[in-house]
Order: structure tokens, then sequence, then C-alpha cells
């Protein structure tokens, strides 16, 4: 019964991943990332899914724990191809993602207490207790090699590969979360909390670019160990929650041997939207320079607001595209990036987790569009960090409808 479940749902994916407008979506994403933008580009990501099963898709009908497993992934994705497809392109393979780690810095425990919990752990409070105050903790900081489980991965291939893999490819393909991402700040501030942070950059800034200087030291040997181990993704379709198909990465010339320019590197510093520029190029952005030189383009951006900080980004001779959240001056933003960089618009996703007010979503999103337009900008949209949507799933679906509305209109 969970092989009939699963060859399925795998037939239902490759219909969907096969078809035609799939295929326009690569094309509408390599395009905004090209900054040869045809129209904006529309997605939505970290969903609140103990919210989302208001019809029973979601329900796992396997009783086999890895058939489970594989029944979650189909079943979230064609959730969202049903109700809010907007933009959201998928592969036209089932990736298993290579089983190995690039390597990195560990040596203090995190220790936290949850001080407010709205829904049972998912959107949750914390409070940070500071491990990294002098340098004896610093020197506990080390970096930890990486490894790939070669038998493991393959192990995990054959298996999915004999359930479906006549239905649907099946595909072996890099996945190092150890360098997706350099966020040497949020890190740190699981370590020590915000204030200690904040306080430190100030009153003692060569302890804190002592502390820039080890994370970025064991990101760049990070960046080896996975180009050592080939766990790079040349082709992943997503970084951050935003499209990254693109025709301007150097192609790969042995699959064998992937390197961090055939890919996209990325970079957060979100706890720094409260600093001055110049504290954000010092502590942040010339490490960054250096430890992401190596990749073909860069994303920089999550949360934080940017905006008055794209002169300190533009050192990054490999940027490509900078997020813009929504407490960022879209005009501002807009008006200095231009055509030189593709913008990552976030809307508030506070507007789907409250009573919904269709006139101020579309009115965000037209405004998003407007200042890109003004400005002969290239733009994708991404909804999300969406903690809530209230318990009324039907708000995300109708914020799909109007923001396709709204970009077909473009």
């Amino acid at each position: 019964m969970d092989r009939q479940i699963i060859r399925g749902l795998a037939a239902r994916y490759n219909d969907i991943a096969a078809g035609d407008r799939n295929l326009e979506r690569a094309v509408l994403y390599r395009a905004c990332n090209d900054l040869k933008m045809i129209r904006p580009v529309v997605t939505i990501d970290e969903i609140p899914w103990h919210e989302m099963n208001f019809d029973g898709e979601l329900d796992l009908k396997c009783e086999d724990a890895q058939m489970r497993d594989l029944e979650k992934f189909f079943r979230v994705e064609l959730f969202k191809q049903k109700h809010i497809p907007c933009d959201i392109y998928i592969r036209p393979f089932f990736p298993v993602w290579k089983h190995g780690s690039a390597g990195y810095i560990g040596g203090l425990q995190i220790i936290d207490k949850v001080i407010e919990d709205v829904d049972g752990g998912t959107t949750a409070s914390h409070e940070y207790k500071d491990m990294l105050k002098t340098e004896e903790d610093l020197e506990k900081l080390q970096w930890h090699p990486g490894f790939y489980d070669r038998e493991g991965t393959m192990k995990r291939y054959e298996f999915i590969s004999d359930i479906f893999g006549d239905i649907l490819p099946v595909k072996v393909t890099g996945h190092s979360a150890d360098v997706r991402v350099h966020a040497t700040w949020d890190m740190v501030a699981l370590l020590r909390g915000v204030t200690p942070l904040l306080t430190d950059l100030y009153e003692r800034p060569e302890f804190m670019n002592k502390v820039a200087r080890k994370h970025c030291d064991g990101y760049i040997n990070s960046v080896r160990e996975a180009e050592k181990y080939n766990l790079f993704d040349p082709e992943i379709p997503s970084i951050g929650c935003s499209a990254t198909l693109t025709n301007d990465l150097p192609p790969v010339e042995d699959y064998d041997h992937i390197k961090p320019e055939n890919t996209w590197g990325r970079a957060v510093a979100q706890i720094f939207g409260q600093v001055s520029p110049a504290m954000h190029d010092e502590f942040d952005i010339r490490y960054m320079e250096e430890s992401l030189r190596p990749f073909g383009l860069v994303y920089y951006g999550c949360c934080e607001r940017l905006d008055d900080k794209i002169h300190v980004l533009k050192k990054m001779k490999n940027l490509r595209k900078i997020a813009i959240t929504p407490w960022a001056d879209v005009d501002a933003a807009a008006e200095i990036i231009g055509r030189d960089y593709e913008i990552a618009m976030k809307p508030n996703p506070a507007n789907v987790g409250h009573a919904f007010d269709e006139d101020a979503v579309r009115a965000e999103l037209r405004h998003i569009c407007a200042a890109a337009k003004r400005n002969n900008c290239s733009f994708d949209i991404t909804l999300k960090d969406i903690s809530t949507t209230a318990g009324k799933p039907q708000n995300l679906v109708r914020w799909a409808e109007i923001a396709m509305e709204t970009v077909m209109d473009y």
C-alpha cells in the first residue's frame, strides 16, 4: 500500500514538473536573475504548515517511516501547486541530497529558555545565555572538518529509484547546508544574546573583530571542504527562499568536481539591522567579501533593513541579489539599486496573519512594483517568514491570487 501511495504522488508531481507551465517558470527565474526580467517572479515560502491542512490533503497515509518522509515531500509540493502555485518552480526530478557536511564552527553550547510560546514552539521568543564573553571562550570555538557518506547516499538513491524511478527521474545532488549561507552574527546571537552582541560591537570592537575573523576562516575552510567532497549544487532553484536559476554562472566542466564558482553564495546579518552602515561594513561586509569571493554569484540579506547600506554591499564584486524587507524604504532601495542588481522583494507577512485586508495587500504589492518599474529594476517577490495565518489558510491562498494579478499587469 505504501508503495502505491508514493508512486501515485510521484506521477502527479512529474506531470507538473514536466509541464509547460513549470518550464515557463524556469525561464522567468533566469530572466530575473540575469537582470533581463520578463515580469516579476512571485513565490511563497516558510509556511505555517500546522495551519494549512484545511482539507486533509496533507494527511500522511504511509506506515513506514522512510515512505512517510517521501510522502510528506510530495504532499507539501502538490499542495503548493494546487492552492498557492504563484510561480513556484519544481525540479523535474526527485533530489537525493548528498549525506555529508562541509564542516562547521563549534565548541560552545547554546543555552536558551523560551520566554514566550505562542503556538507550542512553532513561534516562540527565546532568551540566550552569553557563552562567548572572553578570549578563552573564543578559543573554545573550533572548526570541525567535513565528510561525505557516499555509501549512505547511494543506498538512499537506490531505495528511492526502486520505488518510482520509472515514473519520476531520481538524481543525487549537492546539499551542503554548511555553506549555503554565511551568517556569522546570526550564530553569535545564539551564543550571546542580542544585547551583549550589540553592546560589544561598540565597547569591544577588537574582540568582536576576532569573533568575525574566526567565523570567516571557518567558513572559508567549509567552502574548501564542500569542493573537496563535491557537495555543491550548481542548479539549485532557490536559496534563502528566493529564486536562483540563472544563465550567468560559469558552466560546470566536471560534475564530479563542482566548484563554488558554479553556484550561489549567500550571506546575512539579520541582527545588524540596528547598526550603522560603517559598523555593518567593519564587522560583516569586509569579511563576507573575502569568504564569498569564490562563488559565482552572491545573494545578500534576509530580514535586516539594507536600503541605507547598499553602497557598502557593492564592495562584494560578485553580488547579484539584495534582499529588501518590509522595514526598508522600497522607493529609496529601488532608486539606488536600479539595474545593477536583482532585488529580492519581501512583502509583509503580517498581512496574512490577522484580519485579511485585500486593499492593504494590493496596495503594498503595487507600491513594490511601481518603485521597481520606475527605476527599471529586475526583481522577484517572495512572501516568507509566515509565522501564522491566524488559523485562516485562505488568507495565504487569496494573497497568492492578488500577487499574481498584480504582476500579470506589470
